[in-house]
């Protein structure tokens, strides 16, 4: 965070003007804040939402995770052109916008909820990453369990019947300090090196799944592309829409990463002056990159998770959840590839669910400083303030979700609830950007008619499957869910 603290990252300073590459291998050097993004993507959407979708229902939702991965990504640009246009990030746009306050604008109130829903998804991932490093290293809770045993026999008891909570612990302790070692380029370094290596590797895996004798078929591909919503995998199917390409957090996210990698300050304030216009439309084209390649990319990764588990995972009737379910995702590479591969997917799960862990900490804290500010909590005079409640909430965050894995013990569930509350935001997201982008935007920066059609088709498509999900799934089965929750509560030894 020491870059944070040496300079507004949210300030545009006259001084620092820059002009737009001129070439698209100068404009490539520029990209960042969708790989950033892509980190967060290609996480647990993917390795444990798409995976198990795919393992219960087959290719039956294909056609909705292309869709997914590619019409949210016209908001997306949206969000960016305004903090472009602006120099605003998301909280900060939407806290402009007329209606009802509380303190702040109500649609900020909103973010808030879905983050308190949505911080679920961390403690999947510390979870996650526990089960695999207990998988790939068994005899390290072992050795801390006999350790322990010497203090306290509660305490070792519990470390055998929850090996992987040692594991779990470590992981939100290196994810707070990876954290606060550094600012926006460790976060975009970090998140590249992992983004490339992930996207390759399970896209060679996926490419050699006919070798290994689970080849996709053309039956499995007329099934993928039937536009079919198989009753029994709707909830799931609205929380994998939710979650799956540019979720609702990512585009909260978004414009805070183009306002720290620099696009707006290289732009320079919203002026009436020529130049401010072709310098923005310059840096635009520079955003638009930055959002096709990291759709590219999160495309190709997410569409190869889901084959391998509905061919490997789906064929063979496995079903990953509860503590089992990093070994059960396992069976995908074993299976195929042989039980050599075991070690070598555990590696990429902890990647996988790390970096994911990493770079959503990273954003929460941002918005979350943001909020604090908007709503009047805290006020900041200089950049050092701003600085010093982000890093706060780099440790307050992996803390968090170390304890929400230690409180519910589910993975997949933890992912599939907040996956669905980001799902029901996308239509308030989506609004607030199609007025940002007739009422706010500068008209200079104008996108096409082609853009502003898919931005319309976004909202009623997201909209409409939103409806259609809340209608079928939440108000049918909201009690039952109270129901299960209530028992579960009493099931708890600390309750």
């Amino acid at each position: 965070m020491s870059q944070a603290v040496s300079f507004d990252p949210y300030a545009m300073p006259a001084d620092a003007l820059r002009e737009p590459p001129a070439s698209l291998s100068l404009a490539l050097r520029q990209i960042g804040p969708g790989i950033i993004l892509a980190g967060s993507i290609i996480g647990t959407g993917e390795l444990l939402l798409t995976t198990s979708l795919g393992a219960k229902h087959g290719f039956a939702f294909l056609w909705l995770i292309l869709f997914s991965c590619l019409i949210k990504v016209f908001v997306q640009i949206e969000l960016g052109r305004y903090s472009i246009s602006s120099g605003k990030p998301t909280l900060g746009a939407l806290d402009a916008l007329p209606g009802p306050r509380l303190g702040t604008h109500w649609l900020v109130w909103w973010w808030f909820f879905m983050l308190l829903a949505t911080v679920s998804q961390l403690g999947a991932m510390v979870g996650g990453v526990g089960q695999a490093l207990n998988l790939a290293f068994p005899r390290v809770s072992q050795w801390l369990a006999s350790a322990a045993g010497g203090v306290s026999a509660e305490l070792a008891e519990k470390i055998v019947s929850n090996p992987e909570h040692p594991w779990a612990v470590m992981t939100a302790l290196g994810a707070v300090l990876l954290l606060l070692s550094g600012g926006y380029r460790r976060i975009e370094v970090v998140t590249t090196f992992l983004v490339v290596g992930v996207t390759l590797i399970t896209v060679l895996c996926a490419a050699s799944l006919p070798l290994a004798g689970y080849p996709i078929r053309p039956e499995d591909l007329r099934e993928g592309f039937s536009f079919t919503l198989p009753a029994a995998g709707i909830a799931a199917a609205f929380a994998t829409f939710g979650i799956t390409g540019v979720g609702a957090s990512e585009l909260y996210s978004y414009p805070y990463w183009c306002l720290e990698k620099g696009y707006a300050r290289f732009a320079g304030p919203q002026s009436a002056d020529p130049e401010w216009a072709r310098r923005a439309r310059g840096w635009m084209r520079v955003l638009y990159l930055d959002a096709w390649v990291s759709m590219l990319v999160f495309t190709v990764a997410t569409v190869a998770f889901y084959c391998m588990g509905a061919t490997v995972l789906h064929r063979e009737q496995l079903d990953p959840q509860g503590k089992e379910m990093i070994d059960t995702l396992a069976q995908m590479y074993m299976r195929s590839f042989g039980n050599w591969t075991k070690i070598l997917f555990l590696i990429g799960a902890c990647a996988v669910l790390f970096k994911t862990l990493y770079v959503a900490s990273a954003g929460h804290s941002r918005l979350t400083a943001d909020f604090l500010s908007l709503a009047g909590v805290v006020r900041y005079a200089e950049a050092r303030n701003r600085a010093r409640w982000i890093r706060f909430f780099c440790l307050f965050y992996p803390v968090l979700a170390l304890l929400l894995y230690l409180l519910f013990e589910e993975p997949r569930a933890m992912v599939v609830f907040g996956g669905f509350m980001q799902a029901a935001t996308l239509p308030v997201i989506t609004a607030a950007t199609i007025y940002l982008r007739f009422r706010r935007t500068d008209q200079r920066l104008a996108p096409s008619l082609f853009s502003d059609a898919c931005l319309w088709f976004a909202f009623f498509t997201i909209t409409a499957v939103a409806v259609y999900a809340i209608r079928d799934w939440g108000l049918t089965k909201f009690w039952p869910v109270v129901d299960q929750v209530g028992i579960w509560l009493e099931s708890r030894s600390w309750w």
